[in-house]
């Protein structure tokens, strides 16, 4: 059975004070909550963080996000439900994922610079820095998210 390594929140709350400031900063930041919610999604999904994706499933869930767009998610270059906004978004939050492989692809800034202003820009980047963070402490000390046991029994 998956068993927690420690609990970061417990051991060192100092320092990850500043990265729960920035999701404050972040999310009033004028990047849309679905967006946001989106995006924290596939990179959960890239790197197989299981405790960010049931959060952010669950958040995007709650804003209104519906049970297709998420399901897709993972195929979205392949789905007419995305619009070219957060397609560029997309693009964009795979490309800085895995930026080791892809080295943030001239094409996809330039999509993104379609969509987004500058300021947006800056923001967004540290959206993608900021989940792939989360899903660095989630998975590397086995974060376990919450379990409904009704239904995990079944």
């Amino acid at each position: 059975m998956l068993k927690a390594r420690l609990m970061p929140f417990e051991v060192a709350p100092g320092s990850l004070k500043p990265m729960v400031e920035l999701e404050k900063i972040l999310k009033n930041s004028g990047l849309e909550h679905s967006l946001i919610e989106l995006v924290k999604t596939r990179a959960s999904q890239i790197n197989g963080c299981a405790f960010c994706l049931h959060m952010h499933t669950k958040d995007a869930r709650a804003a209104g996000e519906t049970e297709e767009r998420l399901y897709l998610l993972n195929a979205w270059r392949e789905s007419p439900l995305y619009n070219d906004r957060e397609r560029a978004a997309l693009a964009w939050t795979e490309a800085l994922t895995l930026v080791a492989q892809t080295h943030a692809p001239d094409e996809d800034y330039e999509e993104l610079s379609r969509h987004f202003t500058p300021a947006e820009q800056v923001n967004l980047t540290l959206l993608i820095g900021a989940i792939n963070t989360w899903n660095r402490l989630a998975i590397g000390f086995r974060s376990i998210h919450p379990v409904e046991t009704s239904r995990a029994a079944a």
